[in-house]
């Protein structure tokens, strides 16, 4: 991961507020739920002005009103103007020049258009911010009411039900374990900035830019294990996973920027394995059955490594640039790398010779992408303005897309599918 930052902001976008979120999408049959944020990294507006506000309603984008607020009747430029010039003048953040150009000519036709899902809401009165530019899993959601977001130096939770947002952890000034762990740092940690974050299970896991790691259980009051992953001057924690060993035991993988992997046992508040290898790493994914995990990082090649020893099995080639997400297919075969070169490929674990399917993004990198629960979908976010959503049915030749306009902080997806299909 680059310590490069480089944040421009359109006149336009300040003035309309363009980097509100686009919050969730649900599905016409069933409930499928898709909760997407955008990000201004600049933010200045208050809690007060943000929460005077108005959303905007199913009903009111049915009417014709633009789902982020934006009053384009009332602006010397249409929608489709404007959308036009971002396709041309967005940058997309390279760490090998030109690898998005050369990516593309890879890439599969797909057929844009569908709908799987329906506009439900944009709400306008929390707003998720980003701390750095190359990370974006900082919205996580547990259930159709129940988002968890960074704002600052704030972990929010934020209810569809009712709209209103709570603080979970402030970590601006002194955060310190209230309990005792062996391992655990009890003097804790002073103006953390978080870098990345996951909740799973009642745990919510934050990672900072010192390798910080802090875990608080969301059923309990105080913070229950922080800990320092290295003292490496390249310390930052660039992803989290939370899950269930085969015994049910609650883990979680950390994947820092020293170029090292831990697997910390949350039964025992303890680092039960610790992987290193040849380049920073940005993402893992844990295969469904517990024995496979994703790396990627700070090289054009992913890993496929034995999760119990982590010795690589392989070493897949394609992309042209780094890479900051995965994801696993609930079949255990199917796994999905998001890169760069503004692709995303996809790949099967039976034969790794070659990528199955290479997806193309339209302005920028791929930095997050989830399958959904029963494996029919995939979710596809770029770096600003497109989320794509990809019916795997029709071997990823159909999908829809999501446009608007903004940075994107997180996706987080629920899914729930009706036995019929589409």
């Amino acid at each position: 991961m680059s310590h490069y930052h480089s944040a421009d902001f359109e006149e336009m976008e300040d003035e309309y507020d363009m980097n509100e979120p686009v919050d969730d999408m649900e599905g016409e049959d069933e409930y499928q739920e898709l909760v997407i944020r955008d990000s201004d990294a600049e933010d200045e507006d208050d809690a007060d002005q943000l929460h005077k506000l108005s959303d905007t309603s199913a009903a009111d984008a049915r009417s014709g009103k633009d789902i982020q607020g934006i009053p384009w009747e009332t602006i010397e430029v249409t929608r489709e103007t404007y959308r036009q010039a971002r396709l041309e003048q967005y940058k997309n953040y390279e760490n090998i020049p030109n690898s998005g150009v050369a990516a593309m000519m890879a890439c599969k036709s797909t057929e844009k258009g569908r709908t799987y899902y329906e506009f439900r809401r944009n709400t306008r009165s929390v707003k998720s911010t980003i701390s750095h530019f190359q990370l974006r899993n900082l919205v996580w959601a547990t259930s159709k009411h129940d988002v968890y977001l960074l704002l600052h130096y704030s972990v929010l939770h934020w209810s569809a039900l009712n709209g209103v947002d709570t603080e979970i952890m402030d970590v601006h000034g002194h955060v310190a374990p209230s309990e005792k762990h062996p391992g655990s740092l009890l003097e804790g940690f002073l103006h953390t900035q978080i870098s990345t974050m996951a909740v799973k299970d009642n745990l919510l896991v934050a990672g900072g830019f010192q390798g910080e790691l802090i875990c608080k259980h969301l059923d309990r009051e105080g913070i229950s294990f922080c800990c320092r992953t290295t003292y490496d001057d390249n310390a930052i924690t660039n992803a989290l996973e939370i899950f269930n060993t085969s015994s049910g035991a609650l883990h979680f993988i950390a994947s820092n920027n020293d170029c090292g992997v831990r697997e910390y046992d949350m039964e025992r508040y303890q680092l039960f394995k610790h992987f290193r290898f040849d380049w920073p790493v940005n993402h893992t994914s844990l295969s469904p059955d517990g024995k496979l995990v994703i790396i990627v990082g700070d090289d054009t090649d992913a890993l496929l490594i034995d999760a119990n020893s982590g010795k690589t099995i392989h070493s897949m080639k394609g992309h042209l640039d780094f890479s900051f997400a995965s994801a696993w297919s609930p079949d255990g075969l199917t796994f999905a790398t998001g890169n760069q070169d503004k692709t995303c490929r996809i790949w099967d674990a039976r034969n790794l010779t070659e990528s199955v399917h290479v997806l193309r993004g339209n302005v920028g990198a791929i930095r997050s992408i989830r399958f959904t629960s029963d494996g029919h979908f995939l979710s596809m976010a770029e770096a600003a303005d497109f989320v794509h959503i990809f019916d795997i049915k029709s071997d990823y030749n159909k999908r829809q897309e999501l446009d608007f306009f903004g940075e994107v902080s997180g996706a987080a997806s629920l899914w729930r599918f009706p036995t019929h299909g589409f």
